[in-house]
């Protein structure tokens, strides 16, 4: 599948790393939910000449010359990211899901503003006002969490804050919360109170674009993504603008000037964020916007969303506390304190087993972010190895073994040899020579 030669030759040291983590991810139950595996199409795009190039600007304004082709690459992504989520405007630039928010953030705040985000121990995401990133440093931030009793968005509350607060910002998205978010609901909030609508759907973007999860675009004036996770494509991020915030939002500069906001986000990213765009990252994301445009990437999502129950369920039937009850989407967390053990001791056990998972916090935790007393499980990446849901029921009980005896070496090697079997059931990359 891939040709590693030159690099063999030329950095042999770099070319076993790669070689030491194909066979990783061939032999490895691979449940982080914000990892996937991207094709060997995506792959080819993602390592090619147009690294070579700086093209500052956008396609037919850019500062540099020679960009001719570079230009029908991101003109192809940008295209193509409307029509997969039904937007008006798409800037694929943003090297990360951080950069297009803080670009967003740039667009649409001034330092000490403030602004809502989902409290990171709930569910949300660093970049969504934690203190130690820039969203919480620069931004005055207003956290909004979960119901302790049933583990869904507190939709009253965030509306008690709202009118209490006065933010000039809403931020709608999550990374740990496998519950459908209310898009309408949030901004009926941002309405009332003045605010204006950011959503990050970083984590359920492909889930959106296969329309089997509600979209943000007709509600939010911003929306923020990141290009792999669910949409399995290369590590990146992207700004979308729907006819809602093109028609109902502007700015006038200071000469007078009226401009449209997908204008003041593409300002935002460049030059207000980053300098020139990765032009091979960006014809790689054009190449997985046209895959997730098939009809194949449909059924792909449905069974991410089936194999997310079932796995959850599988958990759940073992007695293992699900956060929220469960997931209508492609992450769920689960709390394991009522299994006496930290999250930190669950990952590192499942780890030496060939199965990876992150710790993380869950609602309400005692613990801290670097021992934390939950993990957090996703399979779209072993979705895409063509795992279905009798091997989340095999995975479930493969989990429940480990956690059941975290000291018992026997049963972490007898799991190992377990998992590397169904790996290779489910073949993924050729190892090169």
């Amino acid at each position: 599948m891939f040709d590693y030669q030159f690099l063999k030759s030329a950095d042999p040291e770099i070319y076993e790393s790669i070689v030491g983590e194909i066979q990783r991810e061939n032999n490895t139950l691979e449940l982080i939910a914000s990892e996937n595996f991207v094709s060997p199409a995506v792959t080819q795009a993602l390592g090619n000449v147009m690294t070579n190039k700086y093209a500052e600007g956008l396609p037919n304004k850019r500062y540099y010359g020679g960009c001719k082709f570079v230009d029908i690459a991101e003109e192809l992504a940008r295209e193509r990211a409307c029509r997969l989520f039904d937007a008006d405007h798409a800037n694929v630039q943003p090297h990360s899901g951080a950069q297009a928010n803080t670009a967003a953030f740039l667009a649409l705040l001034k330092p000490g503003d403030k602004f809502m985000g989902m409290n990171l121990a709930h569910g949300g995401h660093l970049t969504h006002g934690s203190p130690v990133n820039i969203s919480g440093i620069y931004f005055h931030v207003i956290p909004y969490g979960v119901r302790k009793d049933t583990g869904y968005i507190d939709l009253d509350e965030v509306e008690d804050i709202a009118r209490r607060e006065k933010p000039k910002l809403i931020l709608a998205g999550a990374s740990a919360y496998g519950r459908e978010i209310d898009y309408a609901a949030f901004r009926q909030i941002a309405d009332e109170t003045g605010a204006k609508l950011m959503a990050d759907i970083a984590h359920p973007a492909g889930l959106i674009a296969s329309g089997l999860i509600k979209s943000s675009i007709p509600h939010a004036h911003i929306t923020t993504t990141t290009t792999h996770k669910t949409l399995r494509g290369p590590r990146g991020g992207m700004i979308l603008v729907g006819s809602n915030g093109e028609n109902d939002m502007g700015i006038t500069t200071p000469k007078g000037k009226v401009k449209k906001w997908s204008e003041v986000f593409d300002s935002a990213v460049f030059p207000g964020a980053q300098g020139g765009p990765l032009m091979h990252v960006i014809a790689a994301k054009a190449v997985a916007f046209k895959e997730a445009l098939e009809p194949s990437f449909k059924e792909y999502s449905k069974q991410i969303i089936s194999n997310a129950k079932t796995l959850a369920q599988a958990l759940s039937d073992k007695g293992y506390h699900i956060v929220s009850g469960g997931t209508d989407t492609h992450v769920f967390l689960v709390d394991l304190s009522n299994r006496g053990m930290t999250g930190r001791a669950a990952e590192r056990a499942l780890e030496n087993a060939g199965i990876t998972v992150n710790k993380n916090m869950v609602p309400f935790d005692t613990q801290s972010p670097f021992v934390t007393s939950g993990i957090r499980l996703g399979p779209p990446a072993m979705t895409t190895r063509g795992m279905k849901e009798e091997q989340m029921r095999i995975i479930a009980s493969l989990i429940d073994r480990v956690l059941s005896d975290l000291e018992n070496e026997d049963v972490i090697r007898t799991v190992s040899k377990e998992v590397t079997e169904l790996c290779r059931q489910f073949p993924l990359y050729d190892v090169p020579d």
